[in-house]
């Protein structure tokens, strides 16, 4: 798998955001955070369940938040190959880039891009459970990821934007690692099994490992994570949680009431969610494992695998 790659003190500017959220007291760490650059990593905080100081001390150390001057941040690349605020090689981007201010282009240079992806991709490598090794992939250097967390540890001595209560704004005490419960370690691993079946076939009735179909690939996958769920979408969606809309997390399932003699109460297709309202699937015959988008007329709900005693 592509990596990225930390290149030490590198930058270019942000733009600005209007009505961030609650931010952070800039009277200890986060005072030389540029208010562009915080509204970013406490959104993409909040999107993949990782602290936002984590993000912060990250885009300080790659690029001291767009104010650095290094090769390959506001154009080109570094002698590393990286390139932009949170220092993507191109093959890592090409998998894990965003389109985060939803202009239609993913640009390496838009802190408002680059910062939602590297939440993604430290969100993939098992942040925030596993932050150490998410880091150490992010960078193969452990003086790396320990400058990153003492820097985390900096911001996180300020308070966590939390949303705004009706009676004003609403901060509490910081996690080091975290601010949402994220997915588990399950959910990490069967998002990774199925990124690599993309392109094998659709066969019906299929689990493996040559060939799926779409309840087959999600069974198989949670299996590689060692959770067993049903092996039909219906039967899947009648036995894991039910998750509200809006609250989905990547590791979820999402159903579709479609295909014959299916119902809302026996859906007739699910995908995995992997994130910016996407999800992997084996759609039907003549298709191969691919990523789509889930928003449909079809899109029945969400459910969220657990461990069975």
């Amino acid at each position: 798998m592509a990596v990225f790659v930390g290149a030490l003190g590198a930058a270019i500017p942000g733009s600005g955001t209007t009505n961030p959220p609650c931010q952070p007291d800039p009277g200890r760490g986060a005072a030389d955070i540029p208010p562009s650059y915080l509204a970013l990593y406490v959104k993409a905080g909040k999107r993949y369940g990782i602290g936002w100081n984590i993000l912060a001390a990250v885009g300080k150390v790659e690029s001291d938040h767009g104010r650095g001057h290094g090769p390959g941040i506001a154009s080109g690349t570094n002698q590393a190959g990286a390139a932009g605020p949170m220092q993507f090689i191109s093959e890592t981007w090409a998998t894990f880039g965003v389109d985060g201010d939803h202009d239609g282009r993913k640009s390496v240079f838009d802190p408002a891009d680059a910062i939602p992806a590297a939440a993604s991709y430290l969100k993939h490598g098992g942040a925030p459970e596993k932050i150490r090794a998410a880091l150490f992939q992010y960078n193969h250097s452990t003086a790396y990821v320990e400058k990153v967390l003492r820097q985390a540890r900096v911001y996180s001595e300020t308070r966590t934007p939390e949303p705004a209560s009706p009676g004003g704004r609403g901060c509490t005490g910081a996690s080091p690692f975290s601010t949402v419960a994220p997915p588990g370690q399950a959910a990490a691993k069967a998002i990774a099994y199925a990124h690599a079946q993309l392109g094998k076939p659709y066969r019906w009735g299929a689990l493996g490992p040559n060939a799926f179909d779409c309840s087959g690939l999600t069974f198989a996958a949670y299996r590689a994570a060692g959770i067993t769920i049903p092996r039909v979408s219906g039967d899947q969606w009648r036995h894991e949680p039910h998750i509200p809309r809006g609250q989905g997390q990547p590791g979820d399932l999402v159903f579709f009431n479609s295909g014959p003699g299916t119902s809302t109460t026996s859906p007739g297709h699910v995908g995995l969610v992997i994130g910016h309202d996407k999800m992997i699937a084996a759609p039907h015959t003549g298709t191969v494992v691919q990523i789509q988008p889930y928003s449909r007329n079809t899109l029945l709900g969400f459910a969220r695998p657990r461990p069975h005693r």
